[in-house]
């Protein structure tokens, strides 16, 4: 028995398809071939299920039973059946379970099938549109829009096929907000009583008027009366249902609206409960519970809780209400808590999501709420009134979900027709109508969900997505308010081609997918209409892009407009602009070139060297959490000079053989976490002193208040890293006498152990010596590790 992480591949555009500067993207729809990938290399899944399949005879399927999971089912196929023992006729088979109790395991076990190939196709069909449409409009739209303005804060400006109509639901109900007009309105509102009685206040039968003159007419008529007469009263005993069983699209909605959890961290928190065996699985459409399914069993499990055990055994003892009738979407049973649980084994926000769950599910196995309303009409002079209210019967339900109670009321006065009230008051009240507000989450999934704007897996990717790329922020009360960037671009779409941002397309597409999954359509033909379509759309947007582009220069400025002089240009000499809104990057007006910085950390000039291959000058970038830095060439940083470099590199891994600043002058040894990383000296850390890997974010400090850390030409003969000549202070010398130089290695010398101290790493023991070696390619230095001699080398061998 072994397991997975997720998809085993990915899809993606071979090698030379992925590089933006030199492929058109119009060829992405049908010219770029696309292969499948480890969806991650680290872990070797591949070669990982080979070693585990090698020799066997059989291979049962225990992957999610949804169409992801069917597609998975392939993937892990692809990889093991080559190894495997081809001596059966039949040697794969698929297991069907939806919870991983005993009996659900048991009963998948003894009903093996086959894995569904057609639902995979479907899902393969779904990731190959996505990949060719969204990085298609993505890559153009990126280019075009970053290369003109400065502030439009978002690294990449992105479209998706289900992302962007998902933004356009939040846009709609942002522009109906804007246009809105407030209009002016008169309710009459009466207030009448019986004896000592508390003062009721009456519903006008008429609810509103817009004209105030009219309203006053109104009360000129009901005050032709000072007593209001009952003409009669109706007592109806009402029932609030329970609610149906729970699904995925509710759950995300629940966690939202109730719980505060945004839909992504919501399906985060399910997934865990469900790998953890304490509910059942979270993906799921179907409202409808299997007439097999054990709802006595699952309700015991719960009768020791405090929390609801009173309930529980109530039901347990009167007997189970039959749940509702709800939808049966054919894929897997609605999410049921599977076994017991507490507060200190899930964790804050598991066990409010299970807390959740768990009631929901016991509400639906409970009777409904009933209650008695009370309605009295009244008259007062020419004009009708009403008021009622509500007593609470049996809450049902209600006790296990005390948010959806009848709320406590004053109880309704004892009357009957013909009796009369004295008036206590009659005025004509002056109100606006309000416009709506920002679509929340649970809004946004609910109209998801309705539209088929994506699956109840990926709505809460697809929102997720469209916060992440500063489409949308999420504001108080978990609504979604759209910035700048999201209006215009979904005005935009609208101009040049509404269906771009329109839920129609996309949900037709899905159908089209459903058909796939169900054997009604043949995958490539459904694959190539899509695409044609979409391939019309993206010239025609591409010949349209002037009319989006109105829209843009009106919020966002010009990028020769933006940013502040940094660093000088290698090709005209003159100062380029540092634009800090995200992407990050240098702009030379003079050239109309723009040039890629590193993220997520501060820029600024680095001492006015320059690189000696192009003459712009260097900058320094430094990390704003790890306090790692390093100098980079802008030019070269887009345009590796060597062959051995790629694109994003800075001058910590520079192989040019004489540069000051490159790897080969600064570089100490192998890195002792990573493989391949070099531990490269930073010249600018001076007084605290440190050297940092050039691939991972290890960070090694050492000779505190030195005046000068050089890299020497000689290495270590112990482990072949680069010496470094040391310039200590006079107060804080470890030297003895009047010393304060010392030429040493970092990982062997006796005198520099004491004084060597690793940062964001954790220490862990891992057998042996660390590999260490030279520089790089420049020097060639790669000696053999050696066993640690000392403190120092031992410490290195514990990094991690």
């Amino acid at each position: 028995m072994t397991s997975v992480c997720g998809h085993v591949m990915s899809l993606d555009f071979i090698g030379k398809y992925n590089n933006w500067d030199k492929v058109d993207p119009a060829e992405l729809f049908s010219k770029a071939p696309t292969e499948k990938k480890e969806a991650n290399p680290k872990l070797n899944m591949v070669k990982f299920l080979q070693v585990e399949a090698r020799g066997c005879d059989y291979v049962v399927l225990w992957l999610d039973c949804d169409k992801e999971g069917e597609n998975i089912c392939f993937e892990v196929l692809d990889a093991v059946e080559p190894v495997m023992n081809k001596i059966r006729e039949q040697s794969v088979y698929r297991a069907k379970f939806s919870s991983i109790t005993d009996t659900d395991i048991w009963k998948a076990m003894d009903c093996l099938g086959e894995p569904n190939r057609n639902e995979a196709l479907s899902v393969d069909a779904r990731q190959e549109l996505d990949l060719r449409i969204g990085c298609a409009f993505t890559r153009f739209q990126t280019k075009y829009f970053q290369g003109k303005y400065g502030n439009l804060d978002s690294s990449l400006i992105s479209f998706g096929p289900c992302q962007t109509p998902t933004l356009g639901f939040c846009v709609e109900r942002h522009d109906k907000i804007q246009s809105f007009k407030p209009e002016t309105y008169w309710v009459l509102q009466a207030k009448v009583f019986k004896g000592k009685d508390s003062p009721l206040t009456l519903d006008w039968y008429r609810v509103r008027v817009f004209d105030r003159d009219v309203g006053q007419m109104f009360v000129s008529l009901a005050k032709t009366s000072r007593v209001a007469q009952v003409e009669s009263v109706s007592k109806k005993e009402k029932a609030k249902q329970r609610p149906q069983a729970l699904n995925t699209v509710e759950m995300l909605r629940v966690g939202s609206s109730s719980l505060g959890m945004g839909p992504q961290h919501t399906m985060q928190i399910a997934e865990r409960l469900y790998t953890q065996g304490y509910i059942s699985y979270p993906r799921t459409e179907t409202t409808h519970y299997p007439e097999n399914f054990d709802l006595k069993g699952t309700l015991k499990q719960q009768s020791s809780n405090p929390y609801w055990a009173e309930e529980v055994k109530a039901l347990l003892s009167a007997g189970l209400n039959r749940p509702r009738k709800g939808s049966d979407a054919g894929d897997h049973p609605p999410i049921t808590p599977m076994r017991a649980a507490s507060e200190g084994e899930l964790g804050s926000d598991g066990w409010r999501l299970y807390d959740y769950i768990t009631r929901h599910f016991i509400a639906t196995v409970s009777q409904d709420c009933k209650y008695l309303q009370t309605t009295i009409d009244f008259t007062i002079g020419t004009e009708s009134f009403s008021c009622s209210g509500k007593t609470l019967i049996s809450a049902g339900y209600t006790a296990v979900m005390p948010w959806q109670g009848i709320p406590l009321e004053e109880a309704m006065p004892a009357c009957e027709r013909g009796d009369t009230f004295t008036v206590d008051e009659i005025k004509l009240v002056e109100k606006q109508t309000s416009p709506p507000d920002y679509l929340t989450e649970a809004e946004l999934i609910t109209l998801m969900e309705k539209h088929g704007i994506g699956t109840d897996a990926s709505i809460p990717v697809h929102i997720n997505n469209v916060c992440q790329r500063n489409y949308v922020t999420v504001e108080n009360g978990r609504k979604l308010k759209p910035t700048n960037l999201g209006i215009v671009l979904v005005h935009g779409y609208y101009k040049t081609d509404a269906e771009l941002v329109l839920p129609t397309i996309r949900s037709a597409v899905e159908k089209m997918l459903n058909l796939i999954s169900l054997g009604k359509a043949n995958h490539q033909q459904v694959l190539q209409h899509t695409l044609d379509i979409f391939k019309r759309k993206f010239h025609y947007f591409v010949d349209s892009i002037p009319s989006m582009d109105e829209l843009m220069e009106v919020s966002f400025s010009p990028i020769a407009a933006s940013g502040k002089p940094l660093s000088r240009c290698g090709k005209c000499h003159r100062f380029m602009k540092y634009i800090q809104a995200k992407p990050s990057r240098l702009h030379c007006s003079h050239c109309d070139e723009t040039w890629s910085l590193p993220q997520n950390g501060a820029i600024k000039l680095y001492k006015e060297l320059r690189c000696p291959l192009d003459e712009f000058e260097l900058v320094l970038w430094t990390s704003g959490a790890r306090g790692k830095s390093y100098p980079l060439c802008p030019y070269c940083f887009s345009n590796p000079p060597f062959r051995d470099m790629k694109k994003g590199m800075g001058c910590n891994e520079c192989t040019h053989p004489s540069c000051q600043h490159s790897l080969n002058s600064l570089g100490i040894g192998q890195c002792v976490e990573c493989d391949g990383g070099i531990l490269v000296l930073d010249p600018t850390s001076g007084p605290k002193w440190r050297m940092a890997c050039n691939k991972c974010n290890v960070v090694v400090h050492f000779f505190e208040h030195a005046h000068r850390v050089q890299v020497a030409q000689e290495s270590c003969e112990a482990c072949d890293a680069s010496l470094v000549a040391v310039d200590f202070n006079k107060t804080r010398t470890p030297l003895p006498a009047d010393e304060t130089q010392h030429t040493g290695c970092v990982f062997c010398d006796p005198v520099f152990q004491d004084l060597v101290e690793l940062k964001h790493a954790t220490m862990r023991y891992r057998g042996g010596g660390a590999r260490r070696g030279g520089r790089g390619r420049g020097r060639g230095r790669r000696g053999n590790p050696k066993k640690p001699k000392d403190k120092m080398a031992a410490l290195a061998a514990y990094f991690v």
